[in-house]
């Protein structure tokens, strides 16, 4: 593993420049050629847009809700626009909608969310606040090489939406303000049409999210001069709803939205959401290891969109790296390079070194990676796995630290599986049911043993 100096001064692989010092041009429609953008607001605005761009900074937001106490990879893309931006000269501003999370957002959903309380949304608003702010200073520290790179990054200013809803008359809001909403428009979205053609229907309170939506950014323009909403396909028509809003009440202001694609993987689920376990970016929730492990089992069909939409490599780059992929896919060195820069933006350098440690000790025998890591890394690492603390006791045959830790309903299956080579500790083979366990190598040196009954049951031995 490279020292973080020498990662952003040294390609990762010798076929490839060092991608570190590429900004991101000022003109961020050029984006559209990874894949970025799936589309503008007004559609006819690009010239326009091209112009404001280039000529000066530009202060962009995207909004995210405090539906959880973690973001996930679906997420990322979001934060990766923001990025752009920010490596672009531009301004990135990150709404966090304490006010709009209690509402919910009924985009791209079939059914009304479960009502939040205002501590789950304070709880929740702190843990999102706190991991964009981590991303970014990630990818300033490990993916922005500042030496070659003579402008300096714009902080991102993050914002919270309760502020200015707190002190709003509801009258007032609705007698200044309503009367710019028309009603054919509102209901004329898709996200609403959808919901009113189902069988729940739709409440009051989700069909209002697009005016506060829209107000919050008539908010950032008058406050921040912010011209640019940014966020997924399914935000349009909270988009155009907040467009209308501008038009009507800062008649000779210019707005403009971009809409990112909605990322999928090849069953057409959304992206880290498949089979409704979300790859999150809290380590609590999904470790290191399991997002890195998530980005490097990618198939060889999604790896090349996935590059562009989710690094910073530069599009001649990602073009020659699937090249030396195509003669040796299975080396896997697109995936790989995708896993190391999505774990270390997300998680930072020691991330990235823990997900390393942890892969070369489950997959290339490497016992010390194991070892390195301490009884929460373990834990986090192999969620799921059954804990169990034990004392050391002289003697103990791997008999029967299989059954104290459980591993087996009965001694018959226990002597039959680990004979047949059925069992690992610290993912090596043991057969032989009267070893004695042995400080060292059955028990690593930070207390923990690590014991594999086929190829997913997982059990951490935390001895006492």
């Amino acid at each position: 593993m490279f020292s973080l100096k020498l990662r952003m001064l040294q390609p990762l692989h010798s076929s490839c420049c060092n991608f570190k010092r590429n900004f991101t041009h000022k003109n961020l429609l050029e984006l559209s050629d990874r894949g970025f953008f799936q589309s503008i607001f007004p559609d006819t605005a690009a010239p326009r847009i091209k112009q404001l761009f280039t000529k000066s900074s530009q202060s962009i937001y995207a909004g995210f809700d405090p539906t959880a106490d973690s973001l996930h990879v679906g997420n990322l893309l979001v934060i990766m626009g923001l990025l752009h931006c920010q490596r672009a000269g531009h301004k990135p501003i990150a709404l966090v909608g304490g006010a709009t999370g209690l509402i919910g957002d009924p985009s791209g959903r079939k059914t009304e969310r479960n009502q939040l309380g205002q501590s789950v949304i304070e709880t929740n608003l702190q843990a999102i606040e706190g991991q964009l702010r981590r991303v970014f200073k990630n990818h300033e520290d490990c993916l922005w090489d500042t030496r070659n790179n003579k402008s300096q990054l714009a902080p991102l200013t993050i914002v919270n939406n309760a502020e200015w809803y707190a002190n709003l008359n509801l009258i007032d809001f609705i007698a200044n303000m309503g009367r710019h909403f028309r009603m054919g428009s509102m209901l004329s979205r898709s996200s609403v049409q959808t919901r009113l053609e189902s069988e729940d229907g739709m409440s009051f309170t989700e069909f209002t999210y697009q005016i506060f939506q829209a107000y919050d950014w008539l908010h950032l323009l008058r406050k921040h001069n912010c011209c640019f909403q940014m966020g997924g396909s399914d935000q349009m028509g909270n988009l155009m709803t907040g467009h209308e809003l501008i038009s009507r009440v800062e008649r000779n202001r210019e707005v403009f939205g971009l809409t990112l694609p909605i990322v999928t993987n090849e069953e057409g689920d959304k992206f880290g959401k498949s089979a409704g376990n979300a790859v999150w970016l809290d380590e609590s929730k999904t470790s290191p290891f399991a997002l890195y492990q998530f980005f490097l089992r990618m198939p060889d069909s999604e790896v090349e969109k996935l590059l562009k939409l989710f690094t910073f490599i530069p599009l001649a780059e990602v073009d020659q790296l699937m090249r030396e992929h195509a003669k040796e896919p299975e080396k896997r060195k697109a995936q790989t390079l995708l896993a190391e820069d999505v774990t270390l933006l997300v998680h930072g350098e020691h991330g990235l070194k823990q997900a390393e440690r942890v892969t070369n000790a489950l997959y290339k025998g490497n016992v010390d990676g194991l070892a390195e890591l301490n009884y929460e890394e373990i834990k986090q690492t192999f969620q799921g796995a059954t804990v169990v603390d034990l004392l050391t006791e002289p003697g103990m045959s791997i008999l029967q630290l299989a059954m104290k830790a459980k591993c087996f309903p009965t001694e018959s299956d226990a002597v039959r599986i680990i004979s047949a080579g059925g069992f690992y500790i610290n993912q090596k083979r043991v057969q032989n049911i009267a070893e004695v366990i042995t400080t060292g190598i059955h028990i690593l040196r930070n207390g923990v043993s690590l014991l594999r009954v086929g190829k997913r049951n997982f059990y951490i031995v935390r001895w006492q």
